[in-house]
């Protein structure tokens, strides 16, 4: 049974909006902080996280993962993971199932540091905000080589934008490698698909790892860029496909 409908006029439109969805942070936020108290404050909140990550994952919608041995081929290294992005909340704290709090972070819009509660006191601590200039920019670029050097996880989710439970994969840019290809880094995908309940009308999630992926240092950026996105977007198209059941519609507008 159908449950929400959805209508859109490009694949690339944003469904799902916050209240200040133009939010900027102050012109002097810092990513990754060091002071005494952000560490403090940090190991408190990643660990409610993980423990919120196992209520909600495994009691509350009943996500099933398949395939995270498969990150044991990156052990000792930072990487990438790359995910199909179609949960608001669940989104933000699947990785939890599998990643060590520590270790995991997320690049995600400004727009999530001006939710209520969770954009003061969670957000910060995982986020990686997208920047809107050369400067912002800069220090995400700074942030994530800090990141995959300390061997830790950033996860990108490269549609951008939330369709929820959409069981099929939207167009992303292929400069979404840029990092993988600019750090050479392995990545992985993570695709949530969508399956007719035992019961109930909620879906059951299943979620599906897949990698690693390199870069091929024998070709150009441009190219290694390309090469990489075609693989991480044929895979997510892949397991996408095991998807069987329809919780919302999304109609297209003429």
């Amino acid at each position: 049974m159908v449950k929400h409908q959805y209508y859109y006029h490009d694949l690339s439109d944003d469904l799902v909006t916050t209240k200040d969805q133009d939010y900027h942070l102050a012109s002097n936020y810092t990513i990754l902080p060091t002071s005494t108290g952000h560490r403090f404050w940090s190991a408190i909140i990643k660990r409610v996280a993980h423990l919120a990550s196992i209520i909600y994952n495994r009691v509350i919608v009943r996500v099933h993962i398949i395939g995270k041995e498969k990150l044991a081929a990156a052990h000792g290294q930072g990487y990438f993971i790359y995910g199909n992005h179609t949960q608001a909340f669940g989104d933000a704290i699947l990785p939890l199932s599998f990643l060590p709090a520590n270790n995991y972070y997320a690049i995600c819009a400004q727009a999530n540091w001006s939710i209520p509660i969770l954009g003061k006191l969670v957000v910060p601590y995982f986020g990686l905000p997208v920047g809107y200039n050369l400067q912002e920019s800069g220090k995400l670029v700074k942030a994530v080589k800090k990141i995959i050097k300390a061997s830790k996880t950033v996860v990108i989710y490269p549609e951008a934008h939330v369709w929820p439970y959409y069981t099929k994969i939207r167009p992303f840019n292929a400069t979404s490698m840029h990092f993988p290809i600019a750090l050479n880094a392995p990545s992985f995908v993570m695709t949530t698909t969508y399956h007719r309940p035992k019961r109930g009308k909620q879906p059951q999630i299943i979620v599906y790892l897949d990698g690693p992926f390199y870069p091929d240092n024998n070709l150009n950026k441009k190219q290694a860029q390309n090469k990489l996105h075609k693989q991480i977007y044929t895979m997510m198209q892949k397991r996408a496909a095991l998807s069987d059941y329809q919780y919302c519609t999304y109609t297209k507008k003429d």
